[in-house]
C-alpha cells in the first residue's frame, strides 16, 4: 500500500536533512551547479542507475527500471541557487558570498535523490520506468528549454510528467493541487525610451525621456484596470528604471525593465499587443522614441486534469489529516512550463513554512528557509504517486 512510503520516508528523513543541509551550505547559479551535480550524479549511480550528466551543461537524467515493462513517468526537480546574500543565521548557512538557496531547490534535490532511493526499494512493484530529470537554472535563465532542446523528452519519451515546489506561504500540512493553469506565463521586458538631453534649467531645449517614463508607466497599468476582462488576471510591472546622473541635466534617454504575467494565452496576446501599443504611442507624442526588447518569454504551467485529479486521490490517501487546496494557483513562472507543453503533467505545492519556529520568510527573501519536517512528506507524496501512475 502507498501509504509504507510515510514511515519509510521519515526513516530516510535523517539522509534527506543531511543531502539538503549539504546542498544548502554550498549553492550555486544557473548553469554553474557543478559540485551539486556532481553529488546527483553520485547518488544515483549508488543506486546502479544509468546516469546521464552534463546535459544543458549541468543538468543530470537517470532511469529507473520498474519490474515489467510500462510506461515512463519523468519526475523534475531543480537544482540551482540565487544570487542573494543570505541572513538566516542558520548553521548551515550558505558559505558562498552573495549566493544561496531561496527558494527551496535544495530541498527538492533531497527529496527527488530520497525518492530515487524508495521507487529503487519498491522497483518489483511497479512497471515501466522513471525518469529522474535534475535541472539547472531554472530561475529565469532557460535550464528547462535547454534540457527539451538537448533531448531531455526522447529515449525515452515520458508519458507523463511530474514536479513540486515547497512553498513557504503556506504551512506544512497543505497543499496545493490544482488541474488548470496554476503558474503565470511571464515576459521579461526592457524598455528605451530615448529623448533630448539639456539643463535641467531649460527643459524648453530638451525631449525629457524621464517625463515621457512617468506617463508610459501610468499609461501601462491601463491594460489591466481597462483591457483585461474582470473575470481574467494579468500583471504588469515596471521594476526598474535607470536614468540620469545629476539634478541638473535632462538624460538622454531613460532604461526600464519589468515583468508581465498573465495565464490565458488571449489575455497574453492582447495584453502583448496593448503594451506595444501604449510604449510606442505615448513615447511618441511626448517626442520619444521606444525600443522595446523580450528578454525571456515563458508560458503558463497548466496542470493535466486526470494526473491531477489522482495526485489529489493519492495526497488524501497519504495524508487524511491534512489540507488539499484544489483552487490554489500564483502568478509567479515556472520553467517547468516548458516540459508541460509537451508532456501532461502536475505541478503541486506543498506548504513548508512554520511561522512559530520562525520559519516564514517568503522566496528569493535573504531569511528565506523552511521547515524540514516538510522533506519526508514531500518524499512520501511524490514517490506514493509514482507508484499509483505505474502500479501493475
Amino acid at each position: 500500500m502507498i501509504e509504507k512510503f510515510v514511515a519509510e520516508a521519515q526513516e530516510l528523513s535523517e539522509y534527506t536533512r543531511s543531502l539538503r543541509r549539504d546542498i544548502h551550505r554550498h549553492p550555486e547559479l544557473g548553469f554553474q551547479e557543478v559540485r551539486t551535480a556532481g553529488i546527483v550524479a553520485q547518488e544515483l549511480n549508488t543506486l546502479g542507475l544509468p546516469v546521464k550528466t552534463g546535459i544543458a551543461e549541468t543538468g543530470v537524467v537517470a532511469l529507473l527500471e520498474g519490474n515489467q515493462t510500462g510506461p515512463t513517468l519523468l519526475l523534475r526537480f531543480d537544482m540551482d541557487a540565487l544570487p542573494i546574500q543570505e541572513q538566516t543565521g542558520a548553521e548551515y548557512a550558505s558559505q558562498t558570498a552573495g549566493v544561496m538557496h531561496a527558494c527551496g531547490h535544495d530541498g527538492h534535490i533531497a527529496i527527488g535523490l530520497t525518492v530515487a532511493r524508495l521507487l529503487h526499494k519498491h522497483r518489483a512493484e511497479w512497471s515501466g520506468r522513471v525518469k529522474f530529470v535534475f535541472q539547472p537554472a531554472e530561475e529565469g535563465l532557460g535550464g528547462a528549454p535547454r534540457m527539451v532542446a538537448e533531448g531531455v523528452l526522447e529515449n525515452p519519451k515520458p508519458d507523463m510528467a511530474l514536479a513540486l515546489h515547497l512553498w513557504n506561504l503556506q504551512p506544512v500540512g497543505w497543499f496545493g493541487v490544482m488541474p488548470g493553469p496554476v503558474m503565470a506565463a511571464a515576459e521579461i521586458f526592457r524598455v528605451i525610451l530615448i529623448g533630448k538631453g539639456g539643463h535641467g534649467a531649460t527643459p524648453d531645449l530638451a525631449i525629457d525621456p524621464i517625463y515621457a517614463a512617468a506617463q508610459v508607466i501610468t499609461a501601462l497599468q491601463s491594460i489591466v484596470s481597462r483591457n483585461v476582462a474582470p473575470m481574467q488576471t494579468a500583471v504588469v510591472s515596471v521594476t526598474m528604471i535607470r536614468a540620469g546622473e545629476t539634478f541638473n541635466v535632462i538624460p538622454p534617454q531613460v532604461e526600464m525593465m519589468g515583468t508581465i504575467r498573465t495565464f490565458d494565452p488571449g489575455v497574453r496576446l492582447m495584453v502583448l499587443k496593448r503594451f506595444g501599443e501604449i510604449i510606442s504611442g505615448v513615447a511618441g507624442s511626448l517626442g520619444c522614441q521606444a525600443e522595446v526588447e523580450f528578454l525571456s518569454s515563458i508560458p503558463a504551467v497548466v496542470n493535466d486534469e486526470e494526473i491531477t485529479k489522482r495526485i489529489q486521490a493519492t495526497m488524501m490517501r497519504v495524508f487524511p489529516d491534512s489540507v488539499l487546496d484544489t483552487h490554489f494557483s500564483t502568478m509567479g513562472s515556472e520553467d517547468m512550463a516548458f516540459i508541460t507543453q509537451y508532456i501532461p503533467g502536475c505541478f503541486f505545492f506543498i506548504g513548508s513554512s512554520n511561522p512559530a519556529k520562525g520559519l516564514d520568510a517568503g522566496q528569493h527573501h535573504p531569511c528565506f528557509d523552511f521547515d524540514e519536517e516538510v522533506l519526508p512528506r514531500a518524499v512520501a507524496l511524490m514517490a506514493a504517486s509514482a507508484v499509483e501512475f505505474l502500479r501493475k
